[in-house]
């Protein structure tokens, strides 16, 4: 499958080099060589990855087959519940010697070799890192004719493999934190958030998932019901009052807006 010839049902695999990211963030938060000393490397470490907001991206090129990340997990454990609400498959690594480096890069350039000479449905491989290790691998993921989407920070990526890829993300993009109002006074009383509404929400996340890829803020109509199924497969709209999901969309037309398209209606965010 060439990457010009993707369709709307090809899988996509998720490889993580887990600690190459953690370590970036931790980096990026705490300063240059924190994370590389011993004493800070080989203790429990607090989460920093926005782990969903990961996963979601990959959801956006199509159904995720493999999500599989690489890491000395003995000292992760506080990822355990967006790992597992995110059905990441853990693939543990320890270190075999003094250096502390654990090899999950090459693991992981490994598996993706082998996966994509498997599985022919695989059209997107994502490989979250910044490592120039991942070269060699992305000469092999485009040689098979698939679309390589590259994940990693901006101050701790090899250019010359963001370059190798199809198509770059920078983290920092995908899981901004929310800035603070300046003028806001000290003394002033906290401002309730409004109450979420679950399914309001689903469709903004697979509405902009879905513009972001295609790079046009109309999204078919069709496509958003099978991206919500991506993001959560539970998601039934009769829970939130909606018989079904066209049905759903119109009661939340203050937050869309539909007009006809070419075969389909098409959808945006106000």
């Amino acid at each position: 499958m060439s990457r010009n010839d993707n369709e709307e049902n090809s899988s996509v695999a998720l490889y993580w080099d887990f600690e190459n990211l953690h370590a970036s963030l931790c980096e990026a938060k705490f300063g240059e060589g924190s994370y590389s000393k011993p004493d800070a490397r080989f203790k429990v470490q607090e989460p920093l990855i926005d782990v969903q907001a990961i996963v979601e991206l990959a959801s956006s090129f199509g159904p995720i087959a493999i999500n599989r990340a690489y890491c000395n997990w003995q000292y992760y454990g506080r990822y355990r519940d967006a790992l597992l609400q995110s059905a990441v498959e853990l693939i543990q690594l320890f270190p075999p010697g003094a250096s502390a480096k654990n090899g999950a890069d090459i693991k992981l350039c490994l598996d993706a070799t082998e996966d994509i000479a498997r599985f022919s449905h695989l059209g997107t491989i994502i490989i979250v890192g910044g490592d120039s290790d991942f070269m060699p691998v992305a000469q092999k993921i485009k040689a098979a004719g698939r679309t390589l989407i590259g994940l990693g920070t901006r101050k701790s990526t090899n250019r010359h493999w963001a370059k190798s890829c199809h198509e770059f993300r920078y983290y920092e993009n995908l899981a901004e934190e929310p800035a603070v109002p300046e003028d806001q006074p000290d003394e002033a009383a906290p401002i309730e958030a409004p109450p979420v509404n679950p399914a309001a929400d689903v469709l903004k996340r697979a509405i902009k998932l879905l513009a972001e890829t295609k790079g046009d803020p109309w999204v078919n109509k069709g496509s958003i019901w099978h991206m919500i199924k991506r993001l959560d497969p539970t998601f039934d709209t009769k829970e939130y009052g909606h018989p079904n999901f066209p049905a759903m969309v119109k009661a939340l037309d203050d937050i869309v807006e539909v007009r006809k398209g070419d075969s389909d209606q098409v959808v945006r965010l106000r």
